[in-house]
């Protein structure tokens, strides 16, 4: 059983993306949901919200686990800041879009299946 979960176009970089995303990789859905409320940082409700639409979509609720969580750069938005002698600098507004997967974990199956799942 996979549910699913999607959002594009967000209006925060990748980079700050992919270190909250890493927390929560591989864990239980409820307690990367409490990793979530608890963490610092701009990308941390948006990360919530999606997680618990992964939920809502999923047919089971029980012994769910994050089995993948991507974040893909977006479109690149240019921006202009004025500069000294006349001169301008672009300014990079990056997006990006996020894909949270859901697994429901097998008896027998342990974190040590997962990391080796990673390493291929």
């Amino acid at each position: 059983m996979e549910a699913k979960a999607k959002t594009r176009f967000i209006r925060i970089a990748p980079r700050k993306a992919r270190r909250v995303l890493d927390l929560i990789r591989g864990k239980k859905t409820e307690e990367a949901l409490s990793i979530l409320k608890f963490t610092p940082g701009r990308v941390s409700p948006i990360l919530e919200k999606l997680l618990r639409s992964a939920l809502a979509n999923a047919k089971v609720k029980e012994n769910l686990y994050v089995a993948q969580a991507t974040c893909d750069q977006g479109p690149t938005l240019p921006r202009w800041r004025p500069r000294a002698f006349g001169r301008a600098t672009r300014i990079r507004k990056r997006t990006s879009h996020i894909t949270i997967v859901l697994k429901e974990r097998e008896e027998g199956e342990g974190i040590s299946k997962i990391k080796n799942q990673k390493s291929k």
